[in-house]
């Protein structure tokens, strides 16, 4: 997001003031300021990262508590990247607050910032997502009450979450098909004259729960066991650098059960792979009483780095991995980085600093998904959109922020909404409506929800030679009510489709449609562009009120939908009566 926006941000949220004169304040958010003691702090005078987790984790539960007005538990956190260290007198500022609920789930988003008291100066430490559970009442399940965003911010965090959500419950499927082909793709590990053995990193701990580990539903605090884990992990990164690591990374963790009062809780770490500047430590946390068997609770992927006097990564010592289960550790924890880096320069960056094509790959598509549909969300939730022009109901507004224009055309049909979606969908029948697709083929069908395109457009000018883009379209359906449906754009590269002199290839940074149901027979559409420079000159001149092409290209598209028959909603709906009636 760009300082502009953020700017224009925090200017409509400050509108919105109560009747009895004070600002907004979201009702479950929950703050907390804790001043770093000697107490709280490494041997180099830096806050645990261990101490922080239990105090991120206590702000985020308190907060989902506050929500659902009921117990909860830490379900899952999404990617934690620290930023920077915290020294000890330095005051940690941790806000918490609900950017939506679902059936019994919920997700927190936690900001860290750090705050000098002697100069007024803060500045960022970590941002998270954690995921919490309502507990069960002695009348069943919990069904969790909506939260409704006010403010812009509130609108953005609330459209993203579900993207985020349907990226974690798909989370270990694609770790296991990518680690799975990583490891058959690398085979044998190259051994290294030196290195150091990973069993000599190898640490084990057992921890007694206590009173004062346990949260106040009686269960060993979440942010207790990942203090724990992280305090192994650091030993096992220690034993192989010979000097004080630092924590940079913690993968996407799941609570696979809980622990409670009276456990002992078996803590394992062990350095999987080291790189050049950084490791990977696996640890894991296991629990029992008496003699029962061990219980998994969790396991964690942590990144380490060294950091020399001027605050520059050092290199590592290489790691020998065992025979057997050492070296799929070793093999898993490259695949693992690759997914880190996806992670890092597709997700995490922001929009304008992503390179327009980004490398289309199997491992990578859920990622590149996800930045595809969270840019097209972005974009919905701009309010500061200017009408440029309108004829017969087809309205055609502009947003230019930091030297970017972006688009969109607004109009109404009366066609039902997913008849529109599945439409609209299948690029192939774009060019029956709009003039632009001379060609569209599709390239890869990657599943139900992404598909590859190359499409070729016509060159503006006479002579000239016309443009081809290699698209992904990814489709959401709603995930509530208050959803629309998505198509969303964006350019990819791929090595079986390079640039030709037949043509000029063109990118797409960010496009698509919202479709909303109105009713049952009206649906609202919206398209969106970003205009890059290999889009602009197809829509300069309706931008500029030198045509109306854009009013001609979308009455089109309404016609389109309003006389062609969509043989996959026809086939859903008829499959649904004859089920009725097998029923009756």
């Amino acid at each position: 997001m760009t300082s502009g926006q953020k700017d224009g941000d925090a200017m409509t949220d400050a509108q919105l003031i109560h009747a009895d004169g004070e600002a907004y304040r979201n009702p479950s958010e929950v703050q907390m300021s804790q001043i770093v003691m000697p107490c709280h702090a490494n041997h180099c005078g830096e806050l645990s990262v261990g101490q922080l987790l239990k105090w991120m984790d206590s702000t985020a539960c308190l907060s989902a508590e506050r929500q659902a007005g009921c117990s909860c538990i830490t379900a899952s956190v999404d990617d934690i990247h620290f930023e920077l260290t915290i020294g000890v007198g330095k005051v940690v500022n941790i806000k918490a607050k609900v950017n939506r609920a679902f059936t019994s789930s919920m997700e927190v988003g936690i900001s860290v910032t750090c705050e000098d008291l002697y100069t007024g100066r803060q500045w960022k430490v970590c941002h998270a997502f954690a995921t919490f559970v309502a507990r069960r009442t002695e009348t069943g399940k919990v069904q969790l009450k909506q939260v409704i965003p006010r403010t812009h911010m509130e609108q953005i965090e609330y459209s993203l979450a579900a993207e985020r959500r349907r990226m974690r419950l798909i989370h270990a499927e694609i770790m296991t098909d990518l680690l799975s082909s990583s490891t058959a793709q690398l085979g044998e590990c190259q051994e290294y004259e030196g290195a150091v053995p990973a069993e000599r990193t190898r640490v084990e701990s057992v921890e007694l729960v206590l009173p004062p580990h346990a949260n106040h539903q009686v269960s060993t605090f979440g942010g207790q066991i990942m203090a724990w884990m992280e305090n192994v992990a650091t030993i096992a990164a220690s034993r192989l650098c010979k000097a004080h690591p630092t924590l940079r990374t913690i993968d996407m963790f799941h609570f696979r059960g809980p622990s409670h009062i009276g456990d002992r809780l078996v803590l394992k770490a062990i350095v999987n792979n080291s790189f050049k500047h950084s490791m990977e430590v696996g640890v894991c946390a296991e629990a029992y009483q008496g003699r029962e068997p061990l219980r998994h609770i969790n396991s964690a992927f942590m990144t380490f780095e060294v950091l020399d006097n001027e605050r520059k990564p050092c290199t590592l010592p290489r790691i020998r991995p065992e025979p057997v289960d050492g070296k799929r550790r070793y093999v898993e924890a490259i695949a693992r980085k690759k997914i880190r880096l996806d992670r890092k320069y597709i997700i995490s960056c922001k929009q304008p600093q992503v390179s327009l094509s980004v490398p289309w790959d199997p491992s990578n598509q859920m990622y590149l998904s996800y930045n595809n549909v969270s840019a097209l969300k972005l974009m919905d939730t701009r309010n500061n959109w200017v009408l440029t022009s309108e004829k017969n109901k087809v309205r055609l507004y502009t947003l230019e922020e930091n030297h970017m224009l972006c688009f969109k055309v607004e109009m109404y049909v009366s066609v039902p909404a997913e008849q529109s979606f599945h439409l609209l969908s299948d690029l192939t029948r774009r060019k029956e409506w709009d003039r632009h697709y001379e060609q569209c083929e599709v390239i890869i069908q990657a599943d139900e929800e992404d598909t590859l395109y190359r499409v070729v457009t016509p060159s503006v000018s006479k002579g000239g030679k016309g443009k081809d883009f290699i698209l992904l379209a990814s489709r959401r359906k709603p995930c509530d009510s208050r959803d629309p449906y998505l198509i969303a754009l964006r350019s990819v590269t791929l090595p079986t489709h390079p640039p030709t002199e037949d043509y000029t290839r063109g990118e797409v940074q960010c496009a698509g449609f919202t479709i909303r149901e109105e009713s049952n027979s009206v649906t609202k559409l919206t398209y969106y562009n970003q205009a890059t420079p290999g889009v602009l000159p197809y829509i300069s001149t309706d931008i500029a009120g030198l045509s109306s092409g854009f009013y001609c290209t979308f009455s089109a598209c309404s016609r389109f939908l309003e006389t062609s028959e969509d043989t996959a909603v026809v086939d859903s709906a008829a499959s649904k009566e004859e089920k009725s009636q097998q029923k009756e």
